[in-house]
């Protein structure tokens, strides 16, 4: 990792930092195939999405001398009950700040904290082209196999973007063995502060 980004700090993200995530998260939608959206979502609308996740699941920002770099979350896999120790995880970076360890130091805080909640598999679902293009490449699933995730599904030709027919892939990574008869899941604010702060670098 470059010490450029030696002094990166985590923290919660709050509602407020809405306009700002989605300055990062627009370029997304705008340019590549990465999101599935085909509009950007105005900021009302983007700041009811991160208060809907932070009322069970945690929404990380990542910072370098007060500027938000890229955010990552956990959120509902599948959304029934018998599910709800796993979850599905997002990131997005800044477009100048990608491949230089942000995203793995984002992830590695989600999985502390998913461990304190009982949650034991992670899940990224991921737009995966047939063929490499100027909107989609395979940088998204070559950075799950680093960190941990293997390949368990392939969706043909399921998203149609940019004129262009796109897979999707589920990627796994089991966090820790799951026990017999797991303790509920703690959802992220009912988890004791003193807790997660030891796991948000700064």
């Amino acid at each position: 990792m470059s010490n450029e980004y030696s002094d990166i700090v985590l923290r919660i993200v709050r509602p407020e930092d809405a306009p700002t995530l989605l300055e990062i998260y627009a370029p997304y939608v705008e340019k590549t195939a990465i999101s599935f959206e085909y509009e950007v979502p105005g900021v009302d609308e983007f700041q009811r999405r991160i208060e809907d996740i932070l009322k069970k699941y945690p929404c990380l920002a990542a910072e370098k001398d007060g500027e938000i770099c890229g955010y990552a979350y956990t959120h509902a896999f599948v959304g029934r009950a018998a599910y709800e120790h796993c979850a599905e995880t997002t990131i997005y970076l800044k477009e100048d700040k990608q491949k230089m360890g942000l995203g793995k130091k984002l992830y590695r805080a989600l999985e502390e904290i998913s461990k304190l909640q009982n949650i034991y598999n992670l899940y990224a679902c991921i737009g995966y082209p047939e063929k490499e293009d100027a909107h989609l490449t395979r940088n998204s699933v070559q950075f799950h196999e680093h960190i941990g995730y293997r390949l368990i599904g392939n969706f043909s030709r399921c998203g149609y973007k940019f004129g262009t027919w796109y897979d999707m892939v589920w990627m796994e990574k089991i966090l820790e063995e799951h026990p017999k008869a797991p303790e509920p899941v703690v959802w992220f604010p009912e988890l004791n502060k003193e807790q997660i702060l030891p796991l948000l670098p700064t």
